[in-house]
């Protein structure tokens, strides 16, 4: 895949991932996903589509997976959640909003997550990545009041 591909993607990618997940919840959840019992959020524009499934709510795992004509170009891996001690419905919910507001902040120099850095109020999220678009793996991490609350870990590339 040469730059203008990449730069193409990594474009796409920040555009289908604040329209589904970061920007919608679950809003953007498709109401027949393919795989029962999980979450499906498709996004589409020209001849890209982006699709993110995943299972679980307090620990998920999934996968987002990009195809260009319908034939499957780049994809990511990811698995993690809130600590297990967070009983509390409202804390859990809200660690879930703080982390979209964190991922609304994707950029195409790192088309993955979130960014490397965000807070607000008592939260901090923090995201390290290691490698390019083509192939790269990292982990993201939640603090409340400088104590872990949530972690995921990721990884993925251009299929070849």
């Amino acid at each position: 895949m040469d730059q203008a591909a990449i730069a193409r993607l990594a474009a796409f990618l920040v555009e289908a991932k604040r329209r589904t997940y970061a920007g919608l919840d679950d809003d953007a959840t498709v109401a027949t996903p393919v795989i029962p019992g999980s979450k499906q959020l498709d996004y589409s524009n020209g001849e890209l589509s982006y699709r993110d499934i995943y299972f679980g709510m307090a620990f998920f795992v999934g996968q987002e997976v990009v195809t260009d004509k319908q034939q499957a170009i780049w994809s990511m891996s990811y698995a993690g959640g809130v600590s297990p001690d967070i009983t509390d419905r409202n804390t859990f919910l809200a660690v879930y909003g703080f982390l979209r507001k964190a991922l609304l902040r994707v950029g195409e120099d790192r088309p993955f997550r979130g960014p490397s850095q965000f807070e607000q109020g008592s939260y901090r999220y923090v995201n390290a990545s290691e490698g390019e678009l083509p192939e790269f793996h990292g982990a993201e991490r939640i603090y409340l009041d400088a104590m872990p609350v949530y972690a995921l870990r990721y990884s993925g590339g251009i299929i070849r």
